[in-house]
């Protein structure tokens, strides 16, 4: 049984990152098990239109420009038209809107109920409870999550947190994790440099969030302590000026490689070029860049914190005890021991990581929960509205108006172009997978 499914995000192509690679990957995959796969996302820089991609992956860049972090401006009711449009055209089943922070999925969770389509929607990140973004956030996705039949989740971690911020059934929500194209990361020792040298890579955004003030406290102490290692950076972010001035001021020119944005094809030849991994960050959900570079051949030192600790089996990985540079410093040396003494064979590691990982099994899971979403009966527009009234006596009332508001918009779309008068578009198939 084949779906129809639009996978909805402010966080796709040409921007990299985990969001934006989860959802080409498993569209990839989705896409040769004979589903249709649209992408709806905002306009960046001359993509705008539709843009066909790899396997006839359908790609709306709608005119909503960027406003915040690759965040397109709340639009409210001002998509609807054309996201009906779409979804008509499409003939769209399911929609799977990917990112707690994407505006987008919040607006076009709201817009797919009112049109009776199954939603469904995956988190990616872990939100606190204590700062003024993550409440507000948690508010904002608590009233999605009533136009949401289920939800999936990257780590066991990040779905307790989920259930707690939205306050959704457990049993509404799936983990499914992450995986790593195996065969683009395949080790190469030959890049690495000649005993007794040791380079220590980071390749991922520098930002607050991913420890990049603690690397830049590790940096200068581990250079000092340790003569036969140098660091290689990759990525860009608001960051990069700490570490610029770290290098500056330390005088390390020699010993620190700052790449840099560094493309997605790139990434692989980097890590490679490395033995240990370092990430330092200070939350993370699922972690796809410690994964990536274990199926480089590199040895992991990584904080403990969020999902980390179920990504990957001790051989392959030390946490830090504490989250502080005294502890990421202990964690790297024991580090640098076990690579310098017990000699880890990448190919053996990039086969464990491979049977660990795989996108098909993401995939084959996803469909499963697209199978439970056909199964569920139609919510009735009292279930939906009392569900909005659980969210609070101002924020739920606020919360019907809009629901109401919604509706009534949706009945004149209908009445000034049916749904019959739409012209379908033509899928594009390629040939069904057989493995």
């Amino acid at each position: 049984m084949s779906y129809k499914v639009a996978f909805i995000s402010d966080f796709f192509f040409p921007r990299l990152g985990g969001v934006e690679m989860h959802i080409w990957t498993l569209s990839q995959c989705l896409l040769r098990m004979g589903h249709k796969v649209i992408v709806i996302t905002h306009a960046a820089g001359d993509r705008k239109g539709v843009r066909y991609m790899t396997n006839g992956l359908k790609v709306y860049y709608v005119p909503w420009n960027p406003f915040h972090e690759d965040n397109s401006f709340p639009g409210f009711f001002t998509f609807f038209p054309l996201f009906r449009d779409i979804m008509i055209r499409e003939q769209i089943e399911i929609v799977h809107g990917h990112g707690a922070a994407s505006s987008l999925v919040h607006e076009t969770m709201l817009h797919a109920k009112t049109m009776g389509l199954r939603t469904c929607y995956t988190d990616h990140s872990l939100f606190g409870f204590n700062d003024s973004g993550g409440i507000h956030l948690n508010k904002v996705l608590k009233f999605s999550f009533a136009s949401i039949d289920r939800a999936i989740a990257v780590s066991h971690v990040c779905r307790e947190n989920l259930v707690l911020r939205v306050n959704v059934k457990p049993e509404h929500v799936f983990t499914i994790p992450n995986a790593v194209d195996a065969s683009s990361f395949v080790p190469d020792p030959s890049l690495r440099p000649k005993e007794p040298r040791i380079n220590i890579v980071y390749v991922g955004r520098l930002a607050h969030r991913k420890g990049i003030d603690f690397i830049a406290q590790v940096i200068p102490v581990a250079c000092a302590k340790f003569p036969q290692v140098n660091f290689i950076i990759g990525g860009g972010g608001p960051k990069r000026l700490v570490l610029d001035e770290m290098v500056e001021k330390h005088q390390l020119q020699n010993r620190v490689e700052l790449l840099g944005q560094i493309p997605y094809s790139r990434v692989r030849s980097v890590m490679c070029r490395g033995t240990i991994f370092l990430q330092c960050s200070l939350t993370e959900s699922f972690g796809s860049a410690i994964v990536e570079a274990a199926c480089c051949g590199l040895f992991v030192v990584a904080t403990g914190v969020g999902g980390v600790p179920e990504v990957l089996p001790p051989s392959m990985i030390r946490y830090t005890t504490e989250h502080n540079v005294e502890s990421i410093l202990e964690a790297l040396e024991e580090a640098i021991e076990i690579t310098t003494t017990n000699r880890i064979d990448p190919y053996k590691q990039h086969q464990q990581v491979q049977k660990l990982y795989s996108w098909k099994d993401v995939a084959y899971r996803t469909v499963k929960v697209y199978d439970c979403l056909r199964s569920l009966e139609d919510d009735t527009w009292e279930e939906r509205m009392t569900r909005y009234l659980k969210l609070g006596p101002i924020s739920g009332i606020f919360a019907v108006f809009l629901a109401m508001v919604d509706f009534l918009l949706y009945r004149i779309l209908q009445w000034i172009k049916p749904d019959d008068a739409f012209d379908i578009m033509p899928s594009i198939r390629i040939p069904k997978s057989s493995g």
